[in-house]
C-alpha cells in the first residue's frame, strides 16, 4: 500500500520510503539496497543477474542496462576506436591522397591515377568500413574523436563493451550504406560521423529509456542536424544514416525482454545489417547494369 507522503516503499524493505528506482527493473529500493551503477543504482537482484539462486556461473556478475558486464574501464572500446582512427590519420598524413583513394566511401568510378573503375559496386565493400575510420583534415578529425570521446563515455558503459562495439560498427554502416545509395556515385567520403551519430542516437534513446531530462539531448540532436544540414561539404546522409541505424541497435539492445534477451538482441542487430545490405546491393546492381 502507498503510502500517504505519495511515495512507493522499497520492495525489499516495505517499512522503508523512498524515491529511488533501479535502473534495470524500475523496482522501488531505499538506502539499504542501492548499488551504484555507471549511471544512477541498481538492486541487489539486478546485480547478481536477476538470478538469487546461483544456476548461471557468473550470476553474481555485475551488469550493465543492455545486459553487458560491468568493466573496470568504461571507454575501453571507445579508446580503442580513437587509437585505430589516429593510426590511420597518421597514415594518410605520411601516404598522401593514394591511401585514402583506396579507403575513402566512393560508389561507383574512373580513378586516373588507378586507370581502373573504382568504389562498392565494384566490388569494393571494405570501403563501407574503412572510410569510417578515416581522416584528412586536422579539424575534422579532433571534432569526431571529441564526440567518440565524449558520447562513447556516456553509452559504452551502459552497453557494455560487445554490444557497444556492435553498435558503433552497424552505425558507421548504415551511415556509409546511405551515403551510397543517395549520395552521386562519384562523390567521396570519409570520417567517423556515421559512428558518432550513431552514439547520438543511441544517447537519446538511452535518456529515454532511463527516463531521464530529455530536453539537453533533444536540443543537442537538434543543433548536431542543424549544422549537418547547413554546412557546406558535409555528407549528410553518413549523419542521417548513423543516427537511425544507432537509435534502431540501441532500441532493440535497451528494451529486449530478460527472458529472450540475446534472441532480441542479435536479431535487432541482424535485421540493420541486413537492410544495409540490402540497401548497398540494390544500389550496385542499378549501377551496374
Amino acid at each position: 500500500m502507498e503510502p500517504q507522503s505519495g511515495l512507493p516503499r522499497c520492495h525489499r524493505h516495505p517499512d522503508v520510503e523512498t524515491g529511488i528506482r533501479c535502473t534495470r527493473c524500475e523496482k522501488p529500493i531505499c538506502p539499504r539496497c542501492m548499488v551504484s551503477a555507471s549511471v544512477g543504482f541498481q538492486c541487489p537482484d539486478c546485480v547478481r543477474g536477476g538470478s538469487g539462486t546461483g544456476h548461471a556461473p557468473d550470476a553474481n556478475q555485475p551488469r550493465t542496462l543492455a545486459g553487458g558486464r560491468v568493466a573496470s574501464d568504461g571507454r575501453l572500446v571507445t579508446k580503442i576506436l580513437i587509437a585505430l582512427n589516429l593510426a590511420l590519420f597518421i597514415a594518410a598524413q605520411v601516404a598522401g591522397d593514394r591511401l585514402v583513394d583506396e579507403l575513402t566511401l566512393i560508389g561507383y568510378a574512373y580513378s586516373p591515377p588507378l586507370g581502373e573503375l573504382v568504389g562498392v559496386a565494384d566490388g569494393e565493400w571494405y570501403r563501407l568500413l574503412s572510410s569510417t575510420f578515416l581522416h584528412q583534415e586536422v579539424a575534422h578529425f579532433v571534432f569526431n574523436m571529441l564526440g567518440l570521446w565524449v558520447i562513447g563515455g556516456i553509452v559504452e558503459p551502459e552497453l557494455g563493451r560487445i554490444r557497444f562495439a556492435a553498435l558503433c560498427l552497424l552505425s558507421g554502416l548504415s551511415g556509409s550504406a546511405l551515403a551510397f545509395v543517395v549520395a552521386p556515385s562519384n562523390q567521396p567520403s570519409l570520417g567517423a560521423s556515421g559512428v558518432v551519430f550513431g552514439l547520438i542516437g543511441a544517447w537519446a534513446v538511452l535518456t529515454r529509456r532511463q527516463r531521464y531530462d530529455m530536453r539537453p539531448v533533444a536540443l543537442f540532436v537538434a543543433l548536431s542536424l542543424l549544422l549537418t544540414f547547413t554546412r557546406p561539404g558535409i555528407s549528410w546522409e553518413a549523419h542521417i544514416g548513423g543516427l537511425v541505424g544507432g537509435a534502431l541497435v540501441t532500441y532493440g539492445l535497451l528494451h529486449a525482454p530478460k527472458a529472450r534477451r540475446n534472441l532480441v538482441q542479435y536479431g535487432a542487430c541482424g535485421l540493420v545489417l541486413l537492410i544495409d545490405l540490402a540497401m548497398v546491393l540494390a544500389r550496385s546492381a542499378s549501377l551496374t547494369t
